[in-house]
């Protein structure tokens, strides 16, 4: 059977790095098993989901290279959970119930006193046609809850191992409003029917929804067993602390803003939680090789922003001309050449610094002359073009012979004068992307 994966989020907040990690694993499991990955917007919440939320998941997901072989929108199924609906009811499945939120409320904290598990108690169930007329002639509109059966569920978790719910710590849940709009426990599992999902790989905090899914998936008529359930621990914070969608620094689009690369984010989520080492790679090919979902423990993994930014330079300075020409170019860099990408590539903490290096080779510098004499004296030296990685050693040992001068009081003067700046690139592959026009004339104090 080809493996058919999938990425469920609602559309009611930005993606963080959390949610990435899930859709990434998703990805990587299909494509490593030449299978096919599904994205699908759980968007039946009216009140949160937004469009421009919708249109960011999209644009995060392309942004990260995770493409998408088919779409869909629960807000354009409710005919599916509608037959759902009545396929549940006729079985004996589905039943209304009427209390309201307060009242549930009022339960749960009785059972918690009572160190019961907090879980429908079926009232619902023991209502007469004429208390539910009367419900009904007060203006209650019920929900409708799904009838578990009393039994122990148990699956082979593909990253939990062997898992186990009990019966009676299961509440029937309920599948649908009072307005019949579906509850994501319904609306998901009829998608992974219709879809026909052969994975579903989600965070652990959904690991008591798969135990009353596994029923609804039996009760409309598919094989739970023909399903593969994986759950990945979730990520904390650096302080241990959960990711939420409202923490903004951690979301794609706040990284994106800061210029993080895309693969540095997919370098450190696809080892998080792994038994693997965290390394940078330069693109999802590289990265799909090593893949294998059976490296995930079950260890709570923390995303240190520290690690990312570390593991941001290491991609930046794996990337090949070829990569970022384009980008390059809409920073207004279009003249920049892979010589001048090569040479400047190791002093990088984000692609935007390559402009700063970009401006020292090709525009007007006010050299720093803190040396004139010095300096003059080196601009004498200056050997002609054509020049090479070997000219700075060259042009260098002539001065130091010249002026007796060595380590810093060599160099620091002259790369003052290069380049206006006390760091940088190494020279010797600087130098010639510089050109002895522009050379001559900073060391001699002029702008060039």
């Amino acid at each position: 059977m080809s493996v058919v994966a999938r990425f469920a989020p609602s559309p009611t907040g930005y993606l963080h790095v959390g949610n990435a990690r899930i859709a990434l694993v998703n990805w990587l499991f299909a494509r490593k098993h030449d299978g096919r990955f599904l994205l699908r917007l759980d968007d039946t919440d009216l009140e949160r989901s937004r469009p421009e939320y919708a249109e960011a998941i999209e644009e995060d997901l392309r942004w990260l290279g995770l493409a998408w072989d088919a779409f869909a929108r629960e807000s354009d199924r409710m005919d599916r959970y509608a037959d759902a609906f009545e396929r549940l009811r006729a079985a004996g499945r589905l039943y209304p119930a009427y209390e309201t939120p307060e009242e549930l409320d009022y339960k749960r904290k009785r059972q918690l006193a009572r160190g019961e598990p907090p879980r429908y108690d079926r009232a619902a169930l023991r209502l007469s046609d004429a208390e539910r007329s009367r419900l009904e002639g007060e203006g209650r509109r019920p929900h409708w809850r799904f009838r578990l059966a009393d039994a122990d569920v148990a699956w082979g978790d593909l990253v939990r191992g062997p898992t186990h719910f009990s019966g009676a710590h299961l509440g029937d849940p309920v599948l649908f409003r009072a307005d019949r709009r579906p509850l994501y426990t319904l609306s998901s599992v009829v998608d992974d029917i219709d879809f026909g999902i052969t994975h579903v790989i989600r965070g652990e905090d959904h690991v008591s929804n798969t135990a009353v899914q596994l029923q609804i998936f039996a009760a409309l008529g598919a094989d739970p067993a023909a399903i593969g359930f994986a759950h990945l621990s979730l990520l904390t914070d650096a302080g241990g602390g959960g990711l939420s969608k409202r923490h903004g620094s951690l979301s794609l689009r706040e990284l994106r803003r800061q210029g993080i690369e895309p693969m540095a984010v997919n370098s450190l989520l696809a080892r998080l939680g792994t038994s693997d080492p965290v390394e940078p790679f330069a693109d999802l090919d590289e990265l799909l090789a090593g893949f294998d979902l059976s490296c995930f423990g079950r260890a709570a993994p923390k995303f240190d922003p520290a690690e990312l930014e570390r593991l941001n330079e290491a991609v930046l300075h794996r990337l090949p001309f070829a990569a970022v020409r384009g980008r390059l170019a809409a920073m207004g860099l279009a003249d920049m050449d892979a010589a001048l990408w090569e040479a400047v590539r190791p002093n990088l903490k984000r692609l935007s610094d390559a402009a700063e290096w970009h401006a020292v080779c090709r525009r007007p510098v006010a050299p720093v002359a803190d040396d004139p004499e010095f300096t003059a004296a080196a601009a004498d030296l200056l050997p002609p073009e054509p020049w090479d990685a070997g000219t700075w050693a060259a042009w260098t040992a002539a001065v130091k012979a010249r002026t007796g001068r060595s380590g810093k009081a060599l160099f620091q003067p002259l790369r003052l004068a290069l380049t206006g700046r006390d760091h940088g690139p190494e020279l010797k592959t600087l130098l010639p992307q510089i050109g002895r026009e522009r050379a001559l004339a900073r060391l001699q104090g002029k702008v060039a």
